[in-house]
């Protein structure tokens, strides 16, 4: 359900009578207390448009508009706004409508075919930090993505191919010669990288041998290619180690990495030559984009292929969208990386566009983040100044939530601790990322994230759990207690306000799914979980004055707020607990 709007629909029929059938039709929450829940406020633009007076106009509205099975009253504030107090006994039957339904209320929306592009670690090294916002941003979309009901297709565009990958199939030819195994060999990609480059820049005759493995490996070689995929699939295993940790949901299945474009590259220039898009320029094949000329006319360079015939990022990409479009059918792509490749994906778009590589009305949307920030406003590093693996900050987030729990709970069964430090750390970590504006930067806190206060997973996991104490105290089945035949009755201020902000969750997710932006959701459940504290301080559930009418619906209230949280989380990638 989305009140928003079903109330911007009936609004819509009431301009329609009117005869205002192009009008706007503006409904917001109202976040003035006393004003009412929500609030129409095109009758001020009606009334310029045509001259007349704008609380004539909102008048005219007030009597066209069929909503009184939804609000109490509606009524003139202001210029011409109309605030619309939502009916009390309405509530109560969307609270006992959703309560049944496992969905909880949130409707399947008519089905895209959404690819969505994030993590595309490098595979000649081990992931560190700046992987972790396209990898758990783009998992939470992802999965907001398919609850709605789109058929979402990932992809996970790994950099498995390249010049350096001849230096490093010649150093691991080296190894397995030495009777090592590939899998001890890699054991720490980093190690094995530095020690492939140290060859590459000192040692005399390997930078010949590294470059002729590029050319075979390019040239198929079989049994260069078989060394490739040995380290590629050793490589992938590390990726998916870090994937199960994070609890994101890409699979090896997902991986579409650079390579499997490689045979389109050729046919992607020649397709840009013969449409006269790309021209020669000092040897290389080039496209000049003048939409984005500079401030002296001179227009931008988007280079599609070497002068030595080698071919670039922008081929691949250009290479993918084919794909993309001709095979996956895609009606929209979504691609997760740094802000610093704006430009790029902009320029790509519109040599895609150009080529007629995918249909006019299919969306193709760049989701830039911003940069994750040490204490110093600096790039998070190691205190020597390193790039820090993204296993060890995982690591050391279960660490600290460990230390965290014992200090709270000493004698915790060992298997209780277990799961509890794995599922807080992990997702004071994700949390602590995704409750962020995606398009900014953010300071990496080890305090704030794991602090059981605030906008943080520790808050919301303990929201969750406070009310499964609640029903262990009272002995209550939530599963038997949806099946109920007894009436709700919302009355309270505090009761309205949390039954309003749990039938508000579809607004949220169907936001965060069309701009790709988890904070929504995790400021959706932020204050889900601070109106639940008050309703609970407010309105009494299991003392004995409270009437069989209220208790039931506050116990329902109870219910969906837990099973609205729990959803929330699992959307973000974030587990739950039954005890803290």
């Amino acid at each position: 359900m989305n009140i928003q709007q079903l109330l911007v629909e009936r609004f819509t029929s009431a301009l329609n009578i009117l005869g205002f059938t192009d009008a706007p039709v503006p409904v917001a929450k109202n976040t003035k207390k006393g004003f009412g829940e929500y609030q129409f406020n095109g009758a001020m633009g009606l009334a310029k448009k045509l001259k007349q007076n704008p609380r004539d106009i909102a008048q005219q509205i007030i009597d066209a508009v069929d909503i009184s099975d939804m609000a109490s009253t509606l009524e003139i504030a202001g210029p011409g706004f109309i605030n619309i107090h939502i009916n009390n006994m309405w509530l109560s039957a969307q609270l006992s409508a959703v309560l049944s339904d496992k969905r909880l209320g949130i409707d399947i929306v008519p089905a895209k075919n959404v690819v969505v592009d994030y993590s595309a670690p490098n595979l000649a090294k081990e992931m560190h930090v700046g992987h972790l916002r396209s990898t758990i941003i783009g998992d939470a979309v992802v999965r907001c993505l398919a609850f709605l009901g789109h058929n979402v297709i990932r992809q996970n565009h790994m950099g498995d191919w390249g010049t350096q990958f001849g230096m490093l199939l010649a150093h691991l030819q080296d190894k397995l010669a030495q009777d090592q195994v590939a899998e001890t060999a890699l054991s720490d990609l980093e190690d094995f990288y530095r020690e492939a480059k140290v060859r590459f820049d000192n040692e005399e005759g390997f930078a010949d041998t590294a470059r002729q493995y590029v050319v075979r490996l390019q040239g198929g070689d079989k049994e260069c290619l078989a060394l490739w995929k040995n380290f590629i699939d050793v490589s992938i295993s590390h990726s998916e180690d870090i994937y199960k940790t994070l609890g994101v949901s890409l699979s090896r299945q997902d991986v579409m990495g650079e390579s499997a474009y490689n045979d389109d590259l050729a046919t992607v220039v020649s397709i840009l030559k013969e449409k006269g898009i790309a021209q020669e320029d000092a040897g290389a094949q080039v496209v000049f984009l003048q939409e984005l000329a500079d401030k002296n006319g001179k227009p931008a360079v988007y280079i599609v292929q070497k002068s030595g015939g080698g071919y670039l990022y922008a081929t691949t990409d250009l290479a993918a969208i084919r794909h993309r479009s001709s095979v996956l059918q895609a009606d929209r792509t979504l691609i997760f990386t740094d802000a610093r490749q704006a430009l790029h994906f902009k320029q790509t778009e519109m040599v895609a566009r150009k080529a007629n590589f995918m249909q006019p009305d299919e969306a193709y949307q760049h989701c830039p983040f911003g940069m994750m920030l040490g204490k110093d406003n600096k790039p998070f590093k190691t205190r020597t100044g390193g790039t820090v693996k993204l296993i060890d900050l995982l690591d050391e987030a279960v660490e600290r939530a460990e230390k965290l729990v014992l200090e709270r709970k000493p004698d915790i069964d060992p298997q209780q601790l277990a799961q509890m430090k794995s599922t807080l750390g992990i997702g004071a970590v994700k949390y602590a990322d995704l409750s962020k504006n995606r398009t900014t930067d953010y300071v990496f806190d080890w305090n704030a994230m794991l602090s059981f206060e605030g906008n943080t997973a520790p808050y919301l996991q303990y929201a969750y759990t406070r009310i499964q104490s609640i029903f262990e105290k009272a002995k209550f089945d939530p599963a038997a207690h949806a099946q109920s035949t007894i009436e709700m009755s919302i009355e309270q201020d505090a009761e309205k306000a949390l039954c309003l902000h749990l039938l508000q969750c579809q607004n949220a997710l169907e936001l965060v799914a069309i701009e790709a932006t988890p904070h929504i959701l995790c400021t959706y459940l932020y204050e889900l979980a601070s109106l639940y504290m008050r309703f609970y301080e407010a309105c009494p559930i299991l003392k004995d004055d409270v009437s069989r009418q209220s208790k039931h619906t506050r116990l329902s209230l109870c219910v969906l707020t837990a099973s609205t949280l729990k959803l929330g989380l699992d959307l973000l990638g974030i587990g739950t607990m039954q005890k803290m």
